[in-house]
């Protein structure tokens, strides 16, 4: 991998909404994605699944995506969990 891999490679990525951190986590996936996709149209099938096993290895949130996202706010609080204090007086 590094500059013998990847040297010929020209990569634009634009990215909106959500925090820095997320921002970060999507652009990273992106170039990974785009990477296993680039290999497997233009070099070969077997580099795609080596480099694909690469990745996976390293860090499996490169490919595949994070399914946790927050849960909706509920009627009665001002949260998706908190309930408004009872009051009994």
């Amino acid at each position: 991998m590094g500059e013998a891999g990847f040297g010929d490679i020209d990569i634009r990525i634009r990215v909106k909404g959500g925090g820095y951190v997320s921002q970060i986590y999507a652009i990273r996936q992106a170039i990974a994605r785009g990477i296993v996709k680039y290999f497997e149209k233009f070099v070969s099938e077997a580099k795609r699944a080596e480099i694909r096993n690469i990745f996976l290895n390293y860090d499996r949130t490169i490919l595949v995506g994070d399914s946790r996202c927050s849960e909706p706010k509920k009627a009665g609080g001002k949260g998706a969990r908190s309930k408004y204090q009872k009051s009994y007086r």
